[in-house]
């Protein structure tokens, strides 16, 4: 099948489950870019984490054109997409018991911040007790995950809950258990996932939310915009130097 069925089947599955959190999603969508506003407007720092490929839609969100400057990323060595060797280490490291608490022990994260966890399943040791420690720190957790693995997989915590018993908002990305959206009789497995293209979305939806909610109340949002157009690299100049006390990664 080399016609291009494939290409648009794919594509329209994805197309799907954008429609599927655009009708099911919108109010937790609304409700996780307030929380973010709220943190913005009362003097909190903003910090997004995913581990592995769930980092993807994380990174998206920090030192982005047209996105909050103040979004930072909590970063996890070993952890962040598939830069260690072996790659496979990465997966191993969510699995391990007390590396979120080391981590957060080091972060500059305290009370009265926010943090958007990102993992498809949920049922990893790191972020669940990323969301359990932060919270029990004064932070607020936003969880993005996919509820249907809570009902069909094992959590690997030994509590036995998943992130979404562990945030003070949960939003849902409606991708299916395994993350594959196409299956044909002669390949062997499914394939083509679309975690990363609807996470991604989610993500940008509440940025979108947050800076719409911030300038209601008469609050400048503090975004950033592309170097590559005149004038861009003065602008977030002037946004970094104003919140050089919430932004992170610029140290």
């Amino acid at each position: 099948m080399s016609d291009g069925r494939l290409a648009d089947q794919f594509l329209d599955a994805a197309i799907d489950l954008l429609r599927r959190v655009r009708d099911e999603q919108t109010e937790s969508i609304t409700a996780a870019g307030t929380l973010l506003a709220d943190t913005v407007a009362d003097g909190g720092r903003l910090f997004a984490f995913g581990a592995g490929h769930s980092s993807l839609p994380a990174q998206d969100v920090v030192y982005r054109a047209g996105g909050l400057a103040l979004m930072n990323l909590l970063v996890v060595p070993g952890v962040v997409g598939v830069d260690v060797m072996p790659a496979t280490l990465g997966s191993a490291l969510e699995r391990v018991d007390g590396l979120a608490s080391a981590v957060l022990d080091t972060s500059p994260l305290r009370a009265g911040d926010a943090l958007v966890i990102i993992s498809l399943s949920g049922r990893n040791a790191l972020p669940v007790e990323m969301a359990m420690n932060a919270r029990a720190l004064g932070v607020k957790v936003i969880g993005v995950t996919s509820v249907a693995y809570a009902t069909e997989t094992r959590s690997r915590h030994v509590s036995g809950t998943y992130l979404k018993d562990h945030c003070d908002i949960v939003l849902d990305s409606k991708i299916a258990i395994g993350d594959a959206t196409l299956a044909l009789d002669t390949v062997p497995a499914p394939f083509a996932p679309a975690s990363t293209v609807v996470t991604s979305a989610i993500m940008q939806a509440v940025m979108a939310t947050a800076a719409g909610s911030l300038a209601d109340r008469g609050i400048e949002p503090p975004l950033l915009r592309s170097g590559n157009v005149d004038g861009g690299h003065e602008w977030n100049g002037r946004v970094m130097k104003e919140y050089g006390d919430r932004i992170f990664y610029r140290q």
